[in-house]
């Protein structure tokens, strides 16, 4: 069953209602139509603006999806700082149990469910360790299969210091396309943000929409862990077509190359994510905190007191804080108190670690090269980035 609220307008059993997006937008048929009341559904033929309801028949809706005239997707400001390894008995099989977590992903979208063909696993994202722990008995008592699940590890991510320009071309044997890139730093936790100075008389529009749709379409790796880019403003400056030879497919290629040329020529920086975070705690513990606090490479402000309590609030690294709930409880004796809230991304206060921990090979990713391809005589032949600039034809 899939639970809406509707804003507007009504919906009938047996009626067609539109939902997702671009490419993936589909219509299918209401079959039934449940009207919510507490915990008790009411079967209804007819529901309208203001009812809250369950129907079935929409097979793949997810949390989130705008239905009818919405086409917006909900966001949602619950970020995950975490990824963890589903483990699972041998045998089960890989595409019985990816099912049971594509719909529990379908129900919170913050699990971002993926499955790693390389490592042949299946990832997901959380909060924290509790969360695994409840993710455990929700699949033993849904689907019937015990889980565990590896020891989670920090979602890094990776940004640049400075403007650069990156530029990627792509001509095998009839195949064209070409295209130049500004990439900037933006500011902290706004995301990748695509901008087009590209005149349509160097680039046709539908061209241009192509650099978009690619540039925004997925996480792009950075080249110091592999981890998704962020905090860039990513601007089409000017690019290249061939009347005969340039299909869709390319301007994918010269897209990525562009962006992970432009990354090799500039300074990489790893960003970790950080809590906010409030302890209150007795007088006679406020030492022992701000110690753990420095040592986790955390920042504080200067403790409130009240009676015989102390307040105190800061920003740490998820990575060092992430367990520090059960050590408060033991040296308070579960008289302490700590509320953790996800604070954004900022710089990894161990970056040296963490890449050589990694083991990011930039040169060996499958899915990500620096070099551009150029065609001479009929054939082929790929360019370093430290020498494509020299070869582009634009």
């Amino acid at each position: 069953m899939t639970y809406i609220k509707a804003l507007s307008g009504s919906l009938q059993v047996r009626e067609e209602i539109a939902y997702g997006d671009g490419e993936d937008r589909r219509s299918e048929k209401v079959t039934h139509i449940r009207l919510v009341n507490g915990n008790r559904l009411q079967p209804v033929e007819h529901v309208s603006a203001g009812d809250l309801f369950a129907v079935t028949g929409l097979s793949v809706a997810a949390t989130g999806d705008g239905l009818g005239t919405l086409t917006e997707k909900a966001t949602y400001e619950l970020v995950p700082t975490l990824q963890s390894k589903v483990i699972y008995d041998a045998a089960i099989s890989d595409k019985d149990m990816l099912r049971c977590f594509r719909i529990l992903d379908a129900e919170d979208p913050s699990l971002h469910v993926m499955w790693n063909e390389q490592l042949q696993e299946i990832h997901i994202h959380v909060m924290g360790i509790i969360q695994l722990e409840v993710l455990e008995r929700v699949v033993k008592e849904r689907f019937g299969y015990r889980v565990q699940f590896d020891e989670p590890e920090i979602l890094y991510k990776e940004t640049i210091a400075s403007v650069v320009y990156g530029c990627g071309h792509f001509e095998p044997l009839k195949h064209y396309a070409e295209v130049h890139l500004k990439l900037e730093p933006g500011e902290r936790d706004s995301g990748v943000i695509f901008a087009n100075e590209c005149h349509p008389d160097v680039l046709t529009v539908n061209y241009q929409n192509l650099v978009q749709q690619h540039v925004l379409e997925r996480d792009h790796h950075g080249l110091l862990t592999g981890s998704p880019v962020t905090d860039m403003k990513i601007t089409l400056v000017k690019g290249s077509a061939h009347i005969k030879h340039t299909y869709g497919g390319d301007f994918r290629e010269a897209t990525y190359r562009a962006l992970r040329q432009g990354l090799e020529q500039v300074e990489n920086i790893l960003l970790e994510p950080y809590y906010d975070f409030k302890i209150k705690v007795n007088l006679d513990h406020i030492g022992r905190v701000l110690s753990d606090v420095q040592q986790a490479c955390g920042q504080f402000n200067a403790p409130e007191v009240a009676g015989d309590k102390a307040t105190v609030t800061g920003r740490v690294p998820v990575a060092t804080f992430m367990n520090y709930s059960v050590v408060l409880a033991s040296f308070t004796q579960g008289r302490g108190t700590i509320s953790l809230v996800f604070g954004g991304y900022d710089r990894c206060h161990n970056p040296e670690e963490v890449v050589q921990r990694k083991g990011y090979n930039k040169n060996a990713d499958p899915e990500y090269t620096s070099s551009s391809i150029f065609c001479a005589k009929g054939q082929g032949y790929a360019v370093s980035w430290n020498e494509a600039g020299k070869h582009m034809h634009i």
